[in-house]
């Protein structure tokens, strides 16, 4: 969990870099490409299902896909501004002098960190439907989550 909110805290930071960007969502995406195992280790068979409290285990495995969740979408959102700010300012640049061959190439560039923000959002969106459903069919039983998804 700390690991999450520190890399959540420094995601806008490292925004300028598009590599260590990627690589830091990637970090973050790590829990969601383990969560048939997370899974599969609160959820017992049922031969120990007396003994382990399911709706407890998949309640608090949801709240924390929420947080998760809820945090890596307000760094890349922030970042998805920035990034529009950014090519504000150099398209406004560009506008002031036509010839300036620096501020076109920083507005191009702008322009792709903008359009990478904006598909890391539509990533997240994909990775988090895969979760929940995930979620869903293996907690259905247990617990039902307060929004539903979409299965």
């Amino acid at each position: 969990m700390y690991r999450i909110l520190y890399i959540l805290k420094y995601l806008v930071i490292i925004f300028s870099n598009a590599v260590y960007f990627q690589e830091a969502l990637k970090r973050l995406r790590v829990d969601d490409d383990k969560i048939i195992y997370q899974l599969n280790e609160i959820i017992p068979t049922p031969s120990f299902s007396g003994k382990v409290n399911t709706t407890e285990q998949c309640k608090s495995l949801y709240e924390r896909m929420m947080r998760t969740y809820d945090g890596r979408e307000k760094a890349i959102q922030h970042c998805v501004i920035k990034a529009r700010e950014e090519v504000e300012h150099w398209r406004k640049c560009r506008l002031e002098n036509r010839d300036d061959v620096e501020a076109e190439n920083m507005l191009r560039k702008s322009q792709h960190k903008l359009r990478l923000m904006q598909r890391e959002l539509d990533i997240d969106k994909v990775v988090k439907d895969r979760s929940y459903k995930i979620f869903y069919e293996r907690c259905r039983n247990a617990y039902t989550p307060p929004h539903r998804p979409v299965v």
